[in-house]
């Protein structure tokens, strides 16, 4: 009885914790906040479903055969007994229809979210268009280019609210991972590969964004902020980013990329960037280029990880 006791608990806290999960509105990766984490959301909520099924069905079985060929019941039960055609046929058969019904709703999703979502913002100002955004991830902090726009930010980026955002990822030197919880599933950003990612906010507000993956000491402080905006102020904060903020200059954006976080407060914004920054060059390529040799190789000579840390919208 002891032993059963404890199998039973550690099963029942495994199916309670979804529901305990799912009353809190702080957990981020489960209070979606646009198109493309509300299809992730509802992923992830079929997949528990799924599993809790499986969880379910196997304690079901396992009460049942303790009752039933238990040391009192055991007549009958032959631990050698082999060849039961049906149940063999029935334990191949579950687990293919359980990948099926996990596998199809997910190769679904994946391709769906290599397209844009739909816009929602005000049809006469986003109809048919969406923003595109460089970002470069660096020990230990994010930079934020917008193309279209010509400026540049850190460590944090505006976006207009209901237009879809292609994310553009880069790194400069260590590997990295860029996350919006409420706003989509992360996306790994790494030298000379840029990968993509479609995010969409449905309203204004401020999200919370984050590096998911560990690139040394100041990992903990590569965070940023994802500012939802309406059309109208994102038109507007670009006009007045253009008309009052300080040009980036080659000195100070070599500056950003040496390994360290930022003094409080941790945001700058650049009305304008030098051409180098549009080049996307990893350290190497860097190192090379200001010692006047080839950039042509992608090796990541000298990167040290135990340092103390220390767009207008346009048609795609």
């Amino acid at each position: 009885m002891k032993n059963l006791k404890t199998i039973i608990k550690p099963a029942f806290l495994l199916l309670v914790l979804p529901m305990i999960a799912g009353c809190s509105d702080k957990i981020a990766v489960l209070n979606p906040q646009g198109p493309v984490a509300r299809s992730q959301y509802h992923l992830i909520i079929w997949s528990l479903i799924m599993m809790s099924l499986v969880l379910a069905i196997v304690l079901i079985l396992f009460v049942y055969v303790l009752a039933r060929f238990g040391r009192k019941n055991s007549k009958g039960f032959d631990p050698n007994d082999t060849g039961n055609r049906k149940l063999e046929i029935i334990w191949m058969i579950v687990p293919v229809v359980i990948c099926v019904l996990l596998a199809v709703p997910t190769v679904k999703t994946l391709f769906a979210l290599s397209h844009p979502p739909k816009a929602t913002a005000a049809p006469a100002q986003t109809a048919g268009k969406t923003l595109t955004i460089d970002v470069t991830s660096v020990q230990w902090k994010w930079l934020f280019r917008y193309p279209g726009q010509k400026i540049e930010t850190v460590n944090y980026v505006v976006i207009p609210a209901g237009t879809p955002v292609k994310f553009r990822l880069h790194a400069y030197d260590a590997m990295n991972a860029f996350w919006v919880p409420e706003l989509g599933g992360q996306q790994y950003t790494m030298t000379d590969m840029p990968m993509n990612l479609w995010l969409q906010a449905d309203k204004p507000g401020n999200y919370s964004g984050r590096s998911s993956n560990y690139s040394g000491r100041g990992f903990a402080h590569m965070t940023f902020t994802v500012m939802s905006r309406s059309a109208d102020y994102f038109d507007s904060w670009v006009k007045d980013v253009k008309a009052n903020k300080p040009a980036l200059t080659h000195v100070k954006y070599m500056q950003l990329l040496e390994p360290n976080v930022l003094d409080k407060p941790q945001t700058l914004t650049f009305s304008s960037y030098p051409e180098i920054v549009a080049k996307d060059l990893n350290k190497a390529q860097m190192d090379a280029l200001m010692a006047g040799k080839p950039i042509e190789t992608d090796s990541m000579h000298g990167m040290d990880m135990k340092n103390d840390g220390k767009g207008g919208h346009h048609n795609d």
